[in-house]
């Protein structure tokens, strides 16, 4: 599970970065054929590795065999990322169907659609490792069972994602201006976060029981004993279920949920079934541990903390393209499109970002919280040998090597070691717990200073301060280089850019002439001086015949771009040409803009002048 959190985590960042164009690369068909000729080499490559591990698993330990089993899953699980971000980025699949109205309207529609195509890659993982699985490991687990378990275990992580933006579409469809600026604006974004975070950890527990299929665990000895064991600690819950996740078949049980009225205790049938009475109840004590110590509502302040890498990873993937020479010298050698460039480190960034917070920092406090939870039983036991034994049985049962290395839980032989050493030393508990006491203030600590200076950053970098360090890198750069070359165009563009932003008109001016100088051919360049040109207040430096000649050079060079096609309509309109601005702002509506309230005022205006006219 905490893998598959992961691995959708950065699904989602290689879609959410993703730009959609009006002008893909590859027609509707090519991509399409691309995304089935991906596919397929993706399943015959995962297909031919596990069948070969499958075949030779009589030559090798159940250690190697073991190792080598979790490295496919893993590699293959990165190959279907790799994979998902060439549908993504290099066929362009989603700008294809991006147009149709239902994905305008509700966008996460589409980003659902591309996430459960990256789900649908991690199915073939799963129903060609099962072979393996069953050759390793054993046991009567269906292949459907096994791929339907491994694919409940994303539900907690889809069906959240789904609802927060799910209703933030439906929110911004609603006939107020209010529910959008809350929601455009960074205070309303965290503000929403927080209480849907909140809100989907009270009730998603509802939700995610169904989707496992979990049934009320039936009246006897050991639900009283569970029971007993809840009352005594005094947990409250909504009810005691059978988790039926792989079949029952692993010893395990399970506690979600932050409220009593909506928190479920989860058993397998493994653990009912394997496990004596007591040892059942040492295993729940541990899960009464998670409760008590708030390690539900910890968890929640761990995935805020993950906001922090999310609104830092865009001002420093700006400050690295302007302030960092190596990374600047790259954009401007290759060409590349700097606003993509900016994206792509972002993504780098996040994607840096969610390995290290997941891995290390998050994964220190999840070993730890499972250790105070495995602890907490001498609270409620004296001897914890019941739990030591039920270790013993969950190695010996799993197929896996006690010391297995983990990073969300410590392996079972240090968890096992520890509770002895614990049951010698009893200032090793109190120890423990100090230690993490001590370990969540530096986490808020540092979480508090962090935030600050991540604001801080933000202001800088996009509000008014961000301009202007736009304005000082790329005039600063300028200046010193000599002599300049056609790949300084992009730059002086950007220069420009970041003037109209000021409302800069003249200095606008003047640096798309010098973008335009150094390279005549670029329609952009070319679209934006004659904007400007068309539309410039200061009426000495209005030029509307030069801005047509300007616009339409730009046409001729890129003719499927809708903004094009806007600035000649305007051009066109500044020449007195109204029916041929009507036309060519109708031909822009056509390609489908993104922001469609701009061409359709701009049009109105083009049909108000007309009828001045007549």
């Amino acid at each position: 599970m905490f893998h598959n959190f992961i691995y959708f985590i950065v699904a989602l960042i290689t879609l959410i970065l993703y730009q959609p164009t009006q002008t893909p690369a590859l027609s509707a068909l090519d991509a399409l054929l691309g995304l089935l000729v991906v596919t397929g080499l993706f399943t015959a490559i995962v297909r031919f590795r596990f069948d070969r591990l499958a075949r030779r698993a009589s030559h090798y330990s159940q250690r190697v065999l073991d190792q080598r089993f979790g490295q496919l899953m893993s590699q293959h699980a990165i190959l279907a990322l790799a994979v998902f971000a060439v549908v993504i980025w290099v066929l362009d699949l989603p700008s294809h169907i991006g147009f149709l109205g239902i994905f305008v309207w509700l966008p996460t529609l589409k980003d659902l659609l591309f996430l459960l195509l990256f789900g649908g890659y991690l199915v073939l993982v799963w129903t060609y490792a099962y072979d393996a699985h069953q050759a390793i490991y054993g046991g009567d687990l269906t292949r459907a069972n096994y791929v339907y378990s491994n694919a409940a275990f994303s539900a907690p992580i889809l069906l959240p994602w789904t609802l927060l933006f799910g209703i933030s579409d439906l929110l911004r469809l609603l006939p107020f201006e209010l529910p959008t600026r809350i929601l455009d604006s960074a205070v309303g974004q965290t503000a929403y976060f927080l209480v849907f975070l909140v809100l989907a950890t009270i009730f998603a527990p509802l939700l995610i029981k169904r989707i496992w299929r979990c049934r009320p665990l039936e009246a006897g000895d050991l639900r009283h004993r569970i029971e007993a064991l809840c009352r005594q600690a005094g947990v409250r819950y909504a009810d005691i279920v059978y988790w039926p996740i792989f079949g029952g078949r692993m010893i395990t049980a399970g506690v979600m949920g932050l409220m009593g009225r909506f928190r479920y205790i989860l058993v397998t049938d493994a653990l009912l079934q394997m496990l004596s009475p007591s040892e059942v109840e040492q295993v729940i004590a541990h899960e009464i541990g998670h409760v008590k110590r708030k390690h539900l509502l910890l968890y929640l302040l761990f995935l805020v903390g993950f906001m922090l890498i999310s609104y830092a990873a865009y001002p420093l993937s700006f400050i690295a393209l302007f302030f960092v020479k190596p990374v600047l010298s790259i954009v401007l050698h290759f060409n590349l499109n700097p606003t993509n460039f900016i994206y792509a480190i972002y993504a780098v960034l996040l994607v840096a970002g969610v390995i290290v917070y997941f891995r290390y920092i998050f994964g220190y406090f999840i070993r730890n919280f499972e250790r105070q939870a495995d602890l907490f039983v001498f609270r409620m036991f004296r001897d914890p040998q019941p739990l030591i034994v039920t270790f013993q049985k969950i190695a010996a049962t799993s197929g896996q090597p006690a010391d297995k290395p983990n990073w969300h839980h410590f392996s079972i032989q240090e968890r096992m070691d520890y509770l002895q050493r614990c049951r010698h030393d009893p200032h090793l508990i109190a120890r423990h717990d100090r230690k993490l006491r001590y370990s969540i203030a530096l986490f808020l600590t540092a979480f508090l200073l962090l935030a600050v200076g991540v604001f801080q950053l933000n202001q800088a970098v996009i509000g008014h301060g961000g301009r202007q360090l736009r304005l000082a890198a790329l005039e600063n750069y300028l200046e010193r280089k000599t002599p300049k070359t056609e790949e300084d165009a992009l730059l002086y563009a950007m220069l420009g850019n970041t003037h109209l932003e000021r409302n800069d008109e003249r200095a606008a001016l003047s640096a798309y002439e010098k973008a335009a100088r150094l390279n005549p051919n670029d329609p952009d360049i070319l679209n934006n001086l004659a904007w400007v040109l068309a539309t410039i207040e200061e009426p000495s430096l209005r030029k509307p015949q030069r801005a047509l000649h300007l616009a339409q050079q730009a046409i001729a060079l890129q003719s499927t771009a809708p903004h094009i096609w806007d600035t000649l309509a305007e051009t066109l309109y500044a020449n007195n040409r109204i029916e041929e601005a009507i036309n060519a702002q109708q031909t822009a509506l056509s390609l489908n803009p993104p922001d469609r309230t701009h061409y359709e005022t701009q049009l109105e205006k083009f049909r108000q002048a007309k009828k001045r006219q007549e």
